[in-house]
C-alpha cells in the first residue's frame, strides 16, 4: 500500500505542468473554478474510475484536490489502499487561490450551483431555524435544532460531513450524463 503525501500550493503550482490534476468536489463547485487543467471525478466516483486513474498514475503523478483538502485526503486514502500513489493539494483550492493562484472556470458552465460549504450552512441553518420555529408548536421539534448542533460538532471533530455526504448526491451536485465517461476517456488517452 503506497502512502498519500500533501503538496503546499506553491510546490504544485511549480509542478503543475507534469501533473495529472483530479478534482474530487462536486460538477457544481467544480464549475465555480478549477485548477488549470483538472478534471472533475467526483469523490463518490472514485471507485468507477479506478481503472482509468491507475492507467494514468503509471505514466505520471497525480495530485487530487477539494475544496479544503478533505475530501481530497479521503481521495488518496482510497487511491492508497488499491496501489495508487497520489498527493494531495494541501488546504485545497481554497489555498491555491489564497497564494494567488489563477483558477479555470469550464469553457461551458452551464450550472452556477454553490460550493458544497454554502450548501451545508444554508441546509444547516434552515434546519435550525425549522426546529426552533417549530419547537413553539411543540417543544419536542427543538430535536431538529439541537440534531443539526450535534452533526456539525460531530463534522468539525472527525473532519466529514455527513449533510454533505447526502447533499452531494441531490441532482444538481451530480455529474451530467456523459461528462465522467469524457473524463475518463481523457485520463484513458492522457
Amino acid at each position: 500500500m503506497t502512502t498519500p503525501h500533501a503538496l503546499s500550493a506553491h510546490q504544485a503550482h511549480t509542478r503543475l505542468h507534469e501533473l495529472t490534476v483530479l478534482d474530487v468536489r462536486t460538477p457544481g463547485e467544480y464549475a465555480a473554478g478549477h485548477l488549470p487543467g483538472a478534471l472533475n471525478i467526483p469523490l463518490d466516483q472514485i471507485s468507477r474510475a479506478l481503472p482509468a486513474i491507475r492507467h494514468t498514475a503509471d505514466r505520471g503523478d497525480i495530485l487530487v484536490v477539494c475544496a479544503s483538502g478533505a475530501r481530497s485526503d479521503s481521495a488518496c486514502r482510497t487511491l492508497a489502499e488499491h496501489g495508487i500513489d497520489t498527493a494531495t493539494l494541501a488546504g485545497g483550492t481554497g489555498a491555491w487561490a489564497a497564494a494567488g493562484h489563477e483558477l479555470h472556470l469550464p469553457e461551458q458552465a452551464s450550472r452556477t450551483a454553490w460550493g458544497m460549504e454554502r450548501q451545508v450552512r444554508l441546509t444547516a441553518g434552515a434546519l435550525v431555524l425549522a426546529g426552533l420555529g417549530l419547537g413553539l408548536i411543540h417543544p419536542a421539534f427543538q430535536l431538529i435544532s439541537a440534531a443539526v448542533a450535534g452533526g456539525l460538532a460531530y463534522s468539525a471533530v472527525a473532519n466529514t460531513c455527513g449533510m454533505a455526504t447526502v447533499l452531494a448526491k441531490l441532482p444538481h451536485n451530480r455529474p451530467l450524463p456523459g461528462d465522467l465517461d469524457a473524463t475518463l476517456a481523457r485520463l484513458l488517452h492522457h
